[in-house]
């Protein structure tokens, strides 16, 4: 497949240019190679991840978190390497942030509802204008530490408890990634536990402030859901070969 039909299609079925984001989104190293057969999938772009890409053969990789996050940046010291890397080894870097956080089928928080059992009711969070995050009621009853335990067997991670383990979970709000400055408004929603991805010391008590049993997943962790199922759907529209790359960060 052309690398620019299948970049075509990515940008419309992810609504990459209607989506605001904290850098540009979409193909963000174009290499002299422009024939798409196999798919590498990551949450970041990482030296480590970009070699082991190529070394399967990858002529794309398609991630979460890319090399652009600023309007202007010199191409130069750990933003040129990893442009080295992808020139010389032809590997083309697709990125979705923000677009694949808030997309309803592949979406990070999308995906991980459903895989909770969340009946989704309302999106929220809009840091660039488009809502991220959901909450919604389970549609099975559990408490936040078997919740905890079912984050850690899906994702495998570590999740870190704030909160009472012993309490029913109704209402979940989630955000993937970095939620813990968030806690005040799932609760405001009505949400009686929150799941995020990582948090700080700063907003460690923000779960007893405002009564909200918060699960911390990790930041990686959490943000692992969204490109495999982006992936997943590739495939099963063009047929294309893929592969997730796990370098789990422990955060």
């Amino acid at each position: 497949m052309k690398r620019d039909d299948i970049v075509a299609y990515l940008d419309e079925y992810l609504q990459v240019g209607m989506i605001a984001d904290y850098g540009p989104q979409g193909l963000q190293v174009e290499t002299d190679n422009d024939e798409i057969k196999k798919i590498a999938l990551a949450v970041d772009s990482a030296p480590a991840v970009i070699e082991a890409a190529a070394a399967w053969g990858a002529d794309m990789l398609l991630v979460h978190h890319g090399i652009l996050w600023r309007e202007v940046e010199k191409i130069a010291g750990p933003l040129g390497r990893r442009v080295r890397l992808m020139m010389k080894s032809g590997v083309n870097l697709y990125a979705a942030h923000l677009p694949l956080d808030a997309h309803s089928e592949v979406g990070n928080n999308a995906v991980l509802a459903e895989m909770f059992g969340v009946e989704i009711r309302e999106w929220w969070c809009a840091p660039r204008g488009t809502p991220l995050a959901v909450i919604g009621e389970l549609r099975e009853g559990v408490t936040v530490g078997e919740l905890a335990m079912q984050v850690e067997a899906k994702l495998n991670t570590q999740a870190r408890v704030v909160g009472n383990r012993r309490a029913q979970v109704k209402t979940l709000a989630i955000l993937s990634g970095f939620g813990a400055d968030q806690v005040g408004a799932a609760q405001a929603l009505g949400a009686d536990t929150f799941l995020t991805g990582e948090t700080s010391h700063a907003n460690y008590w923000a779960g007893s402030d405002y009564g909200v049993n918060v699960i911390f997943g990790g930041h990686y962790a959490t943000e692992t859901v969204g490109v495999q199922a982006l992936g997943a759907h590739l495939v099963d529209k063009f047929g294309l070969e893929t592969k997730f790359f796990d370098f789990p960060t422990g955060m």
